[in-house]
């Protein structure tokens, strides 16, 4: 009887468990399926019912949010944002986590302190001061400029993975180089850095989402429509005085969407590795 008890115990948690997981899925996928419906009607089927079918398809919607956007010129603005502040993270974040993982002492662990306590400050505490910074340093305007800022935001959170993750490669590597007479340098470049791959997609995909998503500081930092990244192109889309193309907007979202969602469906496994490894190893 035991036995059958906790038979049942167990098939009634796995039963909730996969409720709890049916539930999270539905709440993440209908606001996208939602979208999706809603991109293919008019204006007026959207304002009279958003959950009813639409009564013709309407697929010229993502013509017109394709060309009010200008959305190849605002994803080549995107993609350079990225470029920019994915190297920079990657490269920068790397070289520093590998060497204050591998200093032991007091002022490496104040350093390494001080870029874990930068996480908690909130972004829109230092709004201000950001902008004021990046008008003087001429960084604002430019998508150069706001992907070096993005650098500067990012680096922190890479350097706490990379440290966690970089532990984990044994020492005897590092003493085995440097007999061979290996720099350091070049042992970072050719022999560590491939061995912390899982983590680096982590950071990449991560920090991919993050740039691509963020509305607020390209909002602050540039102000040229010819350099507007593809929420901001989005964001013409929204007239005055409630007078928003909601068919063009929602198409121009689901094209933004397509990207990112793809690129992390495709290394997924990577970033749940990476994020797990770089948090708890060492």
């Amino acid at each position: 009887m035991i036995g059958v008890d906790r038979s049942i115990r167990g098939t009634l948690a796995d039963l909730f468990g996969l409720g709890v997981l049916v539930l999270a899925a539905s709440i993440a996928i209908v606001p996208i399926l939602m979208a999706l419906l809603n991109s293919l009607k008019t204006d007026g089927e959207i304002i009279t019912n958003i959950l009813a079918l639409p009564e013709s398809p309407q697929f010229r919607n993502y013509i017109v949010a394709f060309e009010r956007t200008r959305f190849l010129r605002s994803v080549w603005n995107t993609l350079v944002v990225l470029l920019v502040g994915i190297t920079g993270i990657v490269v920068f974040a790397a070289m520093a986590g590998y060497k204050l993982s591998r200093t032991h002492g007091f002022v490496s662990g104040i350093i390494f302190g001080l870029f874990v306590m930068s996480m908690l400050i909130p972004f829109h505490s230092i709004m201000i001061p950001l902008t004021r910074v990046s008008r003087a340093l001429r960084l604002q305007g430019t998508t150069v400029g706001l992907g070096i800022i993005y650098i500067g935001l990012g680096v922190p959170l890479a350097i706490f993975l990379y440290h966690g993750f970089v532990k984990s490669v044994p020492r005897e590597l590092d003493e085995a180089a440097e007999i061979d007479g290996c720099g350091e340098l070049r042992y970072f470049a050719t022999i560590l850095f491939p061995l912390v791959l899982p983590v680096t997609v982590t950071i990449i995909v991560l920090n991919t989402l993050w740039i691509w998503n963020d509305f607020l500081l390209p909002l602050l930092m540039i102000t040229d429509m010819t350099r507007y990244t593809v929420l901001l192109s989005t964001n013409m889309l929204f007239g005055r005085y409630g007078n928003h193309e909601w068919s063009a907007i929602l198409a121009t979202l689901i094209l933004a969407m397509l990207p990112v969602v793809t690129l992390f469906l495709a290394l997924q496994k990577y970033v749940m590795r990476g994020i797990v490894d770089g948090a708890i190893k060492g």
